[in-house]
């Protein structure tokens, strides 16, 4: 007589075979059966943020760093990716599902320690170098910019990443960090539907008739800066903390002017992203 093993085993492998609903599907794990249930709507991604990063160092450096054990990214994205079949090769240093140590002390919105609920993707760039008062930013080369563009709209798509949760290692540690810097291409990005991008036409009606460098209200900046995503105390005051916070989003969204400067300009883009991306208030870490 044959064993119950060997109906289970025939199920499983008829559940493998088959698509029909009516078939139910079970996962040997050797020491116990498990039966699926299929589209439990109590469940979601793990994956909610996409953070993008650049190594601030060479090549062979970057991927040493990045497979050392102190720090990692899941994915590195060398200076100039080779090509299979007409594809750009990247390097998959840890698991989609596993946790990667990329992000740090972070926080954006109401969730902190965003290496919990992200995909990090490094790019070997060497950041910038300070002549002086003047700080000169390396570009990405257009292999890199073409591989990000799909890179990140792949992942994005897997996972539904909402807009405003494809962010920048600034936007999320502006205390500690200013990667990817300026010269990311996040215009160019949002116009292939990648990440958030203010509508011009909003800007407009926010800017209403203002000069673009008019001083605005600091309390009311650091209010939507808050409301937007970014950990920032409401103070009023234009200490160098907030600085750091506004030169981050003036980085992302008006890379023109990153001095850190509240202007009427960067409260007409803060605004309308806003209008798009944020429907309720998230409250500040005080």
């Amino acid at each position: 007589m044959r064993s119950s093993r060997y109906y289970i085993g025939l199920l499983i492998a008829i559940s493998l075979l088959t698509s029909c609903a009516k078939h139910p599907v079970f996962i040997d794990r050797g020491s116990y059966i498990a039966q699926v249930v299929p589209d439990n709507p109590g469940q979601d991604n793990r994956v909610k943020f996409l953070v993008m990063h650049y190594t601030a160092i060479d090549d062979e450096g970057s991927l040493k760093t990045l497979t050392s054990g102190n720090v990692s990214s899941h994915y590195l994205i060398p200076t100039k990716p080779k090509l299979v079949d007409n594809k750009p090769v990247v390097y998959y240093l840890v698991n989609e599902d596993k946790r990667a140590w990329h992000a740090g002390l972070s926080q954006w919105g109401n969730s902190a320690g965003l290496n919990d609920g992200s995909i990090g993707i490094e790019i070997v760039n060497y950041g910038y170098e300070d002549r002086g008062e003047l700080r000169e930013w390396f570009p990405y080369t257009s292999e890199q910019i073409s591989t990000i563009a799909v890179m990140m709209k792949d992942i994005i798509q897997r996972y539904g990443i909402e807009p405003q949760n494809v962010v920048g290692h600034s936007d999320i540690a502006p205390q500690r960090k200013v990667d990817p810097g300026p010269l990311f291409p996040w215009d160019e990005l949002a116009k292939r539907g990648i990440g958030a991008w203010p509508d011009e036409e909003t800007v407009a009606f926010y800017l209403a008739g203002r000069e673009t460098s008019e001083p605005v209200d600091i309390a009311n900046f650091q209010t939507l800066l808050a409301k937007y995503g970014y950990q920032i105390s409401i103070s009023g005051v234009l200490d160098p903390e907030t600085q750091k916070v506004v030169s981050a989003f003036q980085m992302h969204f008006r890379a023109s002017d990153i001095k850190g400067i509240p202007d009427a300009q960067s409260e007409a883009i803060l605004m309308a992203l806003i209008d798009k991306y944020r429907t309720k208030w998230i409250q500040p870490v005080m």
